[in-house]
């Protein structure tokens, strides 16, 4: 019964966080204006560290009291990532039963990695925080799917191999061993109300339930359970043919217990080095057959712009677990995963196939840490997320001696004037930028004509001004 309530359970949550971000991605909603997170938005801020990024804490609050009633029932019904390694060791299943054997707790990994993992949230240190995290890993997972980005794919699809191949013959190594979640809830699972006891009068110590827990939890020799690193997954009992394991709040008689040598020699292991390479993706595309159009490229930025809402690049940076949801949603395809070490996967701004229109509010809305606050249309064109920056050696007007003025004419808040500039020995007209009405939509540079590189880009701003 336990084991099948679970796997209903686990089904419906997967479908909905799945849908989310396909129905985020592909614009899928079920009325005008409406998106698909209206409905499976909820899945989302009930992860763990989304919760634990935003306020107030009510759902940090919940899970804590949640595990310590019914233990790390969180792992296996509500974390995405855990549930996808319940599916693949389940196929592993399929090719050899009865194949998980009990080992000790690795306390001094999985302790060292929470420590660091939680220290890199505190201080903001995104490549850490971002390849441990197991919510924003399910999303890069997903999202890689039908996101055309080199580096989201590459990293997403190294992840899923390393947790596919972890979770095939090892079952839940992963959650028990390096998920900063998993140890962080294991301190409360330990003093779980309900949790798996034996019933040493029916044990014939047969092994049947220590060869099939997943977690490598169950000594049955011992007839001990180590409630620490326990999913709650029903497959022990599900597997006792002497219905000698019970999930029930009575206590067995207390064992001597040994020193735990094992605490006395924790070690804080080394931080963890990510590196990245980011690789373009060239597109031959043509303009109504006869000539060739030359891509645009990025330009490069000294402070690369945050969406509207996050009200900072340092809150993006404390907030944001790169699950890649707001790229996923924004119809512009204007924010993109960054490749920048401090800020890796996190979302940043560029504008070489759209910009921020100023009636689009979806990153926020969507967004589930609270990096990006929900805001009205009204207060997005009051926030000075950038500011434009034109650079006169691209400029078609002096470089090929055409009026263009495209810039200025585009410009939604009026920001960027044409004036009289003298260039060998003639007057034309070039952009002028004012930078009090600049919002940093990026309309500038995304409708210039120049290529590679826009005559105009933008820059962002450290922390985002209001009017």
């Amino acid at each position: 019964m336990l084991r099948k309530l679970r796997i209903t359970l686990a089904v419906i949550m997967i479908l909905l966080i799945t849908l989310l971000f396909v129905g985020v991605g592909y614009g899928i909603s079920y009325e005008v204006g409406q998106g698909i997170d209206r409905w499976t938005g909820w899945a989302a801020k009930i992860q763990f560290i989304p919760a634990l990024l935003s306020l107030p804490y009510v759902v940090v609050a919940i899970i804590i009291a949640l595990t310590l009633i019914f233990g790390r029932i969180y792992c296996s019904v509500i974390c995405p990532l855990g549930i996808m390694q319940d599916i693949y060791s389940w196929l592993g299943g399929k090719f050899k039963k009865n194949r998980f054997s009990y080992v000790k707790e690795h306390k001094w990994l999985r302790y060292t990695i929470c420590v660091i993992f939680f220290a890199c949230l505190i201080f903001g240190l995104a490549p850490v925080t971002t390849l441990l995290e197991p919510y924003g890993n399910y999303g890069r997972i997903v999202t890689s799917f039908y996101l055309r980005n080199i580096t989201l794919s590459i990293i997403a699809w190294v992840v899923m191999l390393i947790l596919g191949v972890l979770a095939f013959l090892y079952g839940r190594a992963y959650c028990n061993s390096i998920c900063p979640v998993g140890t962080l809830l294991s301190l409360f699972s330990r003093f779980s109300a309900f949790r798996i006891q034996f019933d040493e009068s029916k044990c014939k110590h047969c092994g049947l339930c220590e060869k099939n827990c997943k977690a490598r939890a169950i000594d049955a020799q011992a007839g001990k359970v180590d409630y620490s690193r326990c999913v709650v997954c029903g497959d022990c009992t599900a597997q006792c043919k002497f219905d000698a394991l019970h999930y029930t709040t009575k206590r067995p008689a207390p064992a001597p217990v040994e020193p735990d040598q094992g605490r006395r020699s924790f070690l804080v292991g080394a931080a963890l080095a990510t590196s990245a390479a980011a690789m373009a993706q060239v597109e031959m595309k043509v303009d109504g057959g006869l000539a060739a159009i030359t891509e645009k490229q990025t330009p490069k930025r000294e402070t690369p712009p945050t969406p509207p809402g996050s009200a900072s690049a340092r809150h993006m940076q404390q907030h944001c677990t790169a699950c890649q949801l707001c790229v996923s949603a924004c119809p512009n395809h204007v924010l993109r995963p960054s490749t920048d070490l401090m800020h890796f996967m996190q979302p940043t701004m560029s504008f070489e196939v759209g910009y921020c229109r100023p009636e689009c509010t979806r990153c926020g809305q969507v967004c589930p840490t609270g990096a990006i606050q929900p805001i009205t249309k009204e207060e997005k064109t009051a926030i000075h997320a950038g500011h434009a920056v034109w650079v006169k050696d691209n400029c078609v007007v002096l470089t090929d001696g055409v009026s263009c003025g495209n810039c200025a004419r585009h410009c939604p808040t009026g920001a960027i004037q044409m004036v009289e500039y003298q260039h060998n020995g003639q007057a034309v007209m070039i952009p002028a930028v004012n930078e009090s009405r600049c919002i940093g939509c990026g309309a500038c540079e995304n409708l210039c004509p120049s290529r590679p590189f826009s005559a105009i880009y933008v820059e962002g701003n450290t922390v985002h001004q209001k009017d």
